[in-house]
């Protein structure tokens, strides 16, 4: 899964998820400032990602998590390592 496609399925699972508009899932918004999430959504959010993606994350990860570019890259990070362990 390349960066394009993460970015896009992320984005549609947070507008569907969510309901926060297209043209706010930009990867400078920030999740509980611009976004509207607040710390119950942003587990939520990683159980989503979990569910729909395949990908696990750990909870300390989950904190250090500001902007959406900050979950691209989470997941990219835990697509990158499912892949190693696989491989």
């Amino acid at each position: 899964m390349d960066q394009d496609e993460i970015k896009s399925k992320v984005n549609e699972l947070m507008h569907r998820s969510f309901e926060i508009p297209v043209e706010k899932l930009t990867p400078e918004s920030k999740l509980m400032d611009e976004l509207g999430l607040d710390s119950l959504d942003a587990v939520d959010m990683m159980v989503h990602l979990e569910d729909h993606l395949g990908v696990k994350v750990s909870s300390d990860k989950l904190s250090k998590i500001k902007t959406l570019q900050d979950v691209y890259e989470l997941v990219a990070e835990a697509k990158r390592s499912e892949s190693a362990i696989i491989g």
